[in-house]
């Protein structure tokens, strides 16, 4: 910590002070503590106070990633032999209690926006075999997946479910459920998710799509 950095923290306000110690101790913890558990995790990543951490050998994050209090990060080896593969780009944060399962495979790009208590997961349970045991305890044999491009930003309360690909700077509205693919750069909301927005690269300005017009 540099000269000017450590006046600003002795002037600041005791709250501050203490915000800027806890990020010290959640990044010495992070390097120290949680870094030999995964596959990868870049220098400068932060992690606080995660609610579980399942299977990290199989989760890679780049770095600068800042994830928050109460993330689950969970990748399952299922019965059928998958290797799940957990994936985070880099200057990405994830945001307080987000839950994400990963069976097979989820990636996450660089700068992407997850706010609090999103869902990601790319697991379905099937439930058709009454005989079959508890629900919540099986898992779809299928190569399923979840992609979230660059940029994207997922409001709060946002539930991505398997095989759905979100394009590079898309936004999803708050308590939204994608269930199909959303394009890059645009707007998506609702139960389930539909893109209200897009924007034109030939007009150079935000349009509704033809679906939302009719």
């Amino acid at each position: 910590m540099n000269t000017n950095r450590i006046r600003k923290l002795l002037a600041a306000p005791f709250s501050n002070k203490v915000l800027a110690l806890r990020q010290v101790y959640w990044r010495a913890k992070t390097q120290l503590y949680y870094r030999p558990m995964f596959k990868s995790l870049g220098p400068r990543s932060v992690i606080c106070r995660p609610m579980l951490i399942c299977n990290a050998d199989c989760i890679e994050i780049a770095d600068h990633v800042s994830i928050r209090e109460g993330v689950r990060l969970e990748a399952v080896r299922d019965p059928y032999g998958r290797t799940p593969s957990l994936t985070i780009g880099s200057n990405t944060n994830i945001e307080q209690d987000v839950h994400i399962v990963c069976h097979n495979r989820i990636i996450i790009g660089k700068d992407v926006s997850i706010t609090g208590r999103c869902a990601i997961v790319d697991v379905t349970h099937p439930y058709r075999d009454i005989r079959a045991g508890k629900i919540g305890d099986l898992i779809a044999d299928e190569n399923s997946f979840v992609e979230i491009e660059d940029g994207a930003f997922l409001g709060y309360g946002a539930v991505i479910l398997p095989n759905v690909r979100i394009g590079k700077r898309a936004v999803i509205g708050a308590n939204s459920v994608v269930t199909h693919d959303v394009p890059e750069f645009s707007v998506a909301a609702g139960h389930p998710a539909k893109v209200i927005s897009i924007y034109s690269q030939k007009l150079q300005q935000w349009v509704k799509p033809a679906s939302v017009m009719e």
